[in-house]
């Protein structure tokens, strides 16, 4: 007796073959797909149907609210990148440390008030500090006019007896380059006061 799988073989062996290239599929026999050559016998997946689900008619009035609740969300999101976007990265050796926040009225001091003779006193101290300093600022760019149209005066005069001797005196010095110069002190030095580096840790890479 055959079994079915020898039954199907032998109505295939009888179906004319066009060509060895062309291979078809046979679905008729529960999933199962057979090309030209028989030994290649596989099988395919199977296939549940499944009906279709309803859609739900949803009341527009909600869908609105939705829409609406969505928009509102991404339009807060919107304004706190904005935000966000303005402020700078904090720098932790100038932001003040909460603890002196929270001290600030033990750490205020309520200092007198002055009287109005201290007042008019300190008024007109600071009016002469100011003539002082403009006095002295008048007198730099005096000196410093006086100083240029000398110069200007010396290089005509030099120019009239030899003009080589002009473009040497004109020409920039390249020993004066680069020029460094070490200005005054807020306060003088101490003698012998040998200043301390402060404490370091070292997190430099052991290799």
């Amino acid at each position: 007796m055959m079994t079915g799988l020898g039954l199907l073989s032998a109505a295939l062996s009888r179906v004319p073959v066009l060509s060895s290239s062309v291979s078809f599929n046979l679905t008729s026999v529960r999933n199962i797909s057979i090309p030209t050559n028989i030994l290649l016998l596989r099988s395919t997946a199977c296939l549940y149907a499944e009906p279709l689900k309803k859609k739900k008619r949803l009341d527009p009035q909600i869908l609105k609210q939705r829409e609406e609740r969505k928009k509102k969300r991404l339009e807060k999101q919107i304004r706190k990148l904005e935000k966000s976007a303005r402020q700078f990265k904090p720098i932790e050796e100038v932001e003040i440390p909460l603890k002196l926040i929270d001290e600030r009225q033990l750490r205020s001091r309520n200092l007198p008030s002055l009287s109005p003779e201290e007042e008019e006193k300190r008024a007109l101290l600071f009016k002469e500090w100011a003539k002082y300093k403009r006095d002295q600022k008048l007198a730099d760019i005096q000196m410093i006019d006086r100083v240029v149209f000398s110069q200007q005066k010396a290089l005509d005069e030099l120019r009239n007896v030899s003009e080589s001797l002009y473009q040497e005196a004109i020409k920039i010095d390249s020993r004066l380059i680069p020029f460094e110069v070490t200005g005054p002190v807020r306060t003088p030095p101490i003698r012998g006061y040998n200043a301390s580096d402060g404490d370091y840790v070292d997190v430099s890479r052991k290799w």
